[in-house]
């Protein structure tokens, strides 16, 4: 009993020596690093999931309740900030990943959790994958229930994490999400629901593996580069160029991207209907933007599939990007990080079509 008791807290493993059973005493190193979110949260009641307020408990406190993580890591914890994750900026961003490459360097660091907040977890995570530059696994958990509430699910999912973070497994896989007993890999995961725990899911792809008693069952990987096999540098970056999304719907005028150029941006992505679609005063718009060096890519707003060069709209001929099949907040990502290395809109085709 003793012996299936250890097992379940995540003791890979028990070796026959002599008389009895010596476990192994190395434990993978993980390093908690949290920015607030859900998992942080409290409720009025332990029935408040929703109305519940964001980033209120400290690393310390999510770590004290699972004190099963130190059967499966040594576990230790830093507060980067502390946010609710609709108010992530790309500055938040660029401190985040700054720490994350600093303590993946060091020798007594065998992987990374980051706690987060759900709603720009898909964000967070894949700006990691293509900056991140080890290829020690970076794990990103949340929760879709206050800490508070019955039958909270932030505890189960950080002991995951952990587990997919220590484990040899995860290694060169990129950047992750775990939650819900799933592991999902970071280009392709999308939040898809506003309440349901299992709302993370990969549209078409499907999840990467799953997580059983903290311990990692892959069954596929992403094909697309990331992390160390990328081209992209932020260590001497203090800003990210500014990059905006216009959505697509019917009677959609030219007003927001007017607005966005005024103010300045060096790239747009456009959420068009079906495959990329642009309204005429949209089209106009977007063709005079490029004229003044605004890099344009198209995206669709459906959730799913490929937006075909030269579909909808002659990209040729626009000189415009096509976004592969990146949603619009993925896509602005990686414009963002394309326009750091060039506004040559052939180089930024390539690299969609690349991560």
């Amino acid at each position: 009993m003793h012996l299936a008791q250890l097992a379940r807290r995540g003791f890979a493993a028990a070796v026959l020596c002599g008389a009895g059973f010596a476990f192994a005493a190395d434990l993978p190193n993980v390093t908690i690093l949290a920015t607030g979110g859900t998992i942080a949260g409290t409720g009025a009641t332990s029935t408040t999931t929703v109305g519940y307020t964001a980033a209120k408990i400290g690393v310390e406190k999510l770590i004290e309740a699972v004190p099963e993580l130190k059967t499966i890591a040594n576990v230790k914890g830093e507060q980067v900030f502390q946010i609710a994750s609709e108010n992530m900026t790309n500055d938040y961003w660029l401190t985040l990943a700054k720490r994350v490459n600093t303590l993946l360097r060091q020798s007594d660091v065998d992987g990374i959790v980051i706690t987060h907040g759900t709603d720009t977890i898909e964000e967070t995570a894949y700006f990691l994958n293509l900056v991140v530059k080890s290829d020690k696994p970076v794990v990103i958990v949340g929760a879709m229930r206050p800490a508070t509430a019955i039958s909270a699910d932030g505890p189960i999912n950080l002991f995951n994490a952990v587990g997919v973070a220590g484990s040899k497994d995860a290694k060169g896989r990129g950047v992750l999400v775990a939650l819900n007993d799933e592991i999902q890999g970071a280009r392709e995961v999308t939040k898809t629901s506003t309440m349901l725990a299992n709302t993370f899911r990969a549209p078409e792809l499907g999840n990467l593996g799953y997580v059983v008693r903290g311990q990692p069952m892959f069954y596929r990987a992403s094909t697309r580069k990331h992390t160390t096999a990328t081209e992209f540098d932020i260590s001497r970056l203090d800003k990210l160029p500014e990059v905006d999304i216009v959505y697509g719907y019917a009677n959609a005028k030219r007003l927001p991207v007017d607005a966005f150029v005024a103010a300045g941006d060096a790239g747009l992505v456009h959420a068009g209907t079906g495959n990329g679609s642009l309204a005429n005063p949209v089209k106009e718009a977007l063709k005079e933007a490029r004229a003044k060096g605004v890099v344009i890519v198209r995206s669709s707003r459906t959730g799913s599939g490929i937006t075909a060069r030269n579909g909808e709209a002659n990209d040729d001929e626009l000189d415009f990007v096509a976004a592969d099949n990146l949603n619009p907040q993925k896509a602005r990502i990686l414009l963002m990080l394309a326009l750091t290395r060039t506004h040559d809109t052939g180089e930024i085709q390539r690299m969609f079509q690349t991560y």
